[in-house]
């Protein structure tokens, strides 16, 4: 084989045992795309999508088919940034565009990380106390101990394999949705016909909310990152050897992003479908958590969906908190030129895991504060809201910038999609704005 074709054979997923049953031919061809979207549905955006089902029934249910082109379109977008440049969103920054530029970007980034990273920990010890009569403050600690333990010392073939296993966790709200038995008619005509019954600043703030926890700038970080952690995983462990990519690996990413962002956008769909089939419909609309949702469906559709409520909310926040401070940490490790990456020792990349350690203990003091996680959640959503749309404009002008991507700059459709989800972002930020002022 020729050398080039050698340093460009396309990836495949870390394990090359030939898979035995169903869910072990699945689990090959999940990579980082399906990752990226399962831990999109992370705690904050399970209680965003519980209160929407809650709130106004299945009159949001279409947002899941107006978002999934939107997500899919920018996370492609950013794993093709990944695979071309060989780093990270923050190293492309850093490498073509001032300092001033991407200091304020990480730092808000982090912020909003740590902060959502808490409540999601918070999340997490709420839904095992459903299964298990613990109080949830003495979880808090153990877990977010856990969570530290696996990204420090386990490998990164260890984590990926986990991220990926967990990903299945999140099939329990499809399975919810059905016990709740809906009135089909009603959910396939709020599905594909958009519903606006009361629009005010409540349900506008409601649309926000769903936009922002679903096209969210850590994903964007750690589309890329690991992207790059699967080109040294395959043995590029120099930037030359990671620069460039072939058509081929595209084509394998843009079926891995769009299978992951289709998975998060039918679990968001089923999470709006099984409270508006079952809280709305009984009177039940103010949940202040997807904790909260959980248990409220229990007199509704019985205990074993509650049960499977709560096991997809402790799988999708395992997932997410370690996605959240991971891609922190790539992004502050690129910004200062750290040794960074998931497939280190912790002694060759030490300040890169302290990072990770320092926001999820800061995310897990959070809960231990009167600070209310909601309200937490609220501020990074906010956060994330605002960081969001120029992150977009400087992505959207990396990917079209030929002296950056070559030959593989974006083409009509990806700029069609990306644009658009930044007029989008940008128009929810105003329309964030709006709702503050009413």
């Amino acid at each position: 084989m020729p050398e080039r074709l050698a340093q460009h054979k396309l990836r495949q997923p870390i394990s090359h045992r030939r898979p035995r049953g169903l869910f072990q031919y699945l689990f090959r061809f999940i990579g980082p795309g399906f990752v990226s979207g399962a831990s999109d549905d992370d705690p904050s955006g399970i209680g965003t999508y519980a209160v929407a089902g809650a709130s106004f029934g299945f009159a949001t249910l279409w947002t899941a088919l107006f978002t999934f082109p939107l997500m899919a379109g920018v996370q492609f977008i950013c794993a093709k940034i990944g695979m071309v440049t060989g780093e990270g969103l923050a190293g492309v920054l850093k490498r073509h565009y001032r300092s001033r530029i991407l200091y304020p970007t990480v730092l808000f980034l982090v912020i909003a990380n740590t902060i959502n990273a808490g409540a999601d920990i918070g999340a997490i010890a709420a839904a095992i106390n459903l299964l298990i009569p613990v109080p949830p403050h003495l979880l808090i600690v153990p877990i977010a101990i856990l969570i530290v333990v696996l990204q420090v010392w386990g490998s990164y073939k260890f984590i990926a394999n986990t991220f990926r296993w967990l990903t299945f966790s999140l099939l329990a709200y499809i399975g919810s949705a059905f016990y709740a038995q809906p009135n089909w008619h009603e959910v396939l005509c709020a599905t594909f016909v958009p519903q606006f019954k009361k629009v005010d600043a409540e349900f506008l703030s409601l649309l926000v909310a769903i936009l922002g926890t679903t096209i969210s700038p850590y994903l964007f970080f750690w589309q890329a990152s690991q992207e790059v952690e699967e080109d040294i995983a395959h043995g590029k462990h120099t930037l030359a050897a990671r620069k460039g990519t072939t058509k081929a690996e595209l084509k394998h990413a843009a079926w891995d992003v769009n299978a992951g962002m289709l998975f998060s956008n039918l679990v968001m769909y089923f999470i709006i479908l099984a409270t508006g089939a079952t809280l709305f419909t009984a009177g039940k609309t103010k949940v202040s958590s997807a904790a909260d949702a959980a248990q409220a469906l229990r007199p509704f559709v019985g205990p074993f969906a509650t049960t499977l409520f709560a096991l997809g909310l402790i799988g999708a926040g395992i997932l997410a908190v370690p996605v959240l401070t991971a891609a922190s940490g790539y992004a502050m490790a690129e910004t200062f030129g750290w040794a960074h990456g998931l497939d280190k020792k912790p002694r060759r990349a030490s300040r890169f895991y302290i990072l990770i350690a320092i926001s999820t203990g800061i995310g897990m003091l959070i809960n231990f504060t009167k600070l209310n996680p909601i309200t937490a959640l609220v501020w990074s959503a906010v956060l994330n809201g605002f960081l969001a749309p120029p992150l977009l404009v400087l992505i959207m002008m990396i990917s079209n910038n030929r002296s950056i991507m070559g030959t593989h700059a974006n083409g009509r459709f990806l700029n069609i999609l990306g644009w658009a989800a930044t007029v989008v972002m940008f128009a929810a930020a105003i329309a964030l704005i709006f709702t503050w002022t009413q």
